[in-house]
């Protein structure tokens, strides 16, 4: 199965950087392109559309690869794999339409809701069960439940990738980081259909960086950013439904920088009255932009980070085999604490609101107060 990993993340690689140049004449042909705006830091005209190569790499690569594999797949991951190649393709011609056409939010917003109902209903794909912090077991959802909960996981991580979509190479690579993740836990799980899923993936994403790192040459639009949301809804939570040693919080870190970009965008455009859906320039990345960073080191930091909650997400789901969940309660506790001192120095939320640093600049004078009439 190594030799088969190794060669479906080249044949996907080597797909990618093949279809990735054919695709960029496709999106110039048709005008699929992106205009600079006073949100956006590039200054010339892009194509967009890149996404529609990563999809493709990774489809052929699936198809190339699997005669191949020793191992008989279940009905399970027979049915996985066609509710990510159905719901992935609604997804990427959805996004594909949007890189022309410029889409409204509802409208994608629909789309998105359409192709997580493929998943939940064309396929009985859904998150069955619970897992029950501190005390190693799993408790079955009733279908009321889990139904709108698959689905509402699916579309807020789908939107997630699309919102940290903001310079060249970030959310490719934010995304890779993630799917490799994925794939570490499922090497050590035995999880062999994931584990392949993700390094034909990882393969793809890889081949198109090499077009999209800054100074990016082409960029992959709503087709790339919403196809790998959707691929890393799937695989970080569906993907490992069989495993019992996941804990609840795993899938949350393994997409820690997009989702935390997320809930500060949300907290942010709620604060100043704004629709969440509003697009401004508060963003993780405009933020480290405005602190004097340069485009790369400003990706590179983000990488920094996703890797950062990859390790966390690897040792939460590894702590869980020792029933060392009290453990990775304060460790979680510690990195939610950072997480918020971070927002608030650089401005995630915004430059006045920033009550986590007012309350210890208070407890900080109060002491020094009470030292001062000591002493």
């Amino acid at each position: 199965m190594l030799i088969i990993y190794i060669a479906g993340f080249i044949v996907c690689m080597g797909l990618a950087l093949c279809l990735t140049p054919l695709v960029k004449k496709f999106a110039l042909a048709i005008g699929a392109t992106d205009v600079p705006n006073a949100r956006k830091v590039h200054t010339r005209i892009m194509p967009r559309l890149g996404g529609l190569g990563i999809f493709l790499a990774f489809v052929l690569g699936l198809l190339a690869i699997s005669p191949f594999v020793p191992y008989e797949f279940s009905t399970r991951d027979i049915n996985f794999i066609k509710a990510l190649l159905s719901g992935g393709g609604l997804i990427v011609l959805l996004g594909g339409l949007d890189d022309k056409f410029e889409l409204s939010a509802k409208v994608k917003l629909l789309g998105q809701i359409a192709a997580a109902c493929i998943v939940v209903f064309g396929f009985d794909i859904t998150v069955d069960f619970v897992n029950i912090p501190f005390n190693n077991t799993y408790s079955s959802l009733e279908s009321w439940i889990a139904i709108p909960l698959t689905i509402f996981w699916i579309v807020g991580v789908t939107n997630a990738v699309n919102l940290i979509d903001g310079l060249d190479g970030l959310a490719a690579g934010v995304s890779g980081i993630a799917i490799a993740t994925i794939a570490t836990m499922a090497f050590l799980m035995g999880n062999v259909m994931v584990a392949m899923l993700c390094l034909l993936l990882l393969g793809s994403i890889v081949g198109f960086l090499f077009f999209n790192f800054h100074p990016a040459k082409i960029f992959m639009g709503d087709a790339g950013s919403l196809f790998l949301g959707f691929c890393l809804a799937m695989l970080a939570l569906l993907g490992f439904k069989q495993i019992a040693v996941v804990s609840f919080i795993t899938p949350l870190l393994i997409i820690g920088v997009p989702l935390s970009d997320t809930f500060f965008a949300i907290v942010r455009r709620k604060l100043q009255k704004k629709p969440i859906f509003a697009p401004d320039k508060g963003h993780l990345h405009h933020c480290l932009r405005e602190l004097g960073f340069s485009h790369r080191q400003t990706v590179l930091i983000i990488y920094g980070i996703a890797g950062f909650f990859g390790i966390l997400a690897v040792i939460q789901s590894s702590s869980a085999l020792y029933e060392a969940n009290w453990v990775t309660f304060v460790v979680i506790c510690v990195m939610l604490f950072f997480l918020q001192i971070g927002a608030e120095v650089i401005g995630l939320v915004g430059q006045t609101k920033k009550p986590l640093l007012s309350f210890l600049s208070r407890v900080f004078m109060k002491v020094s107060a009470e030292k001062g009439s000591k002493s």
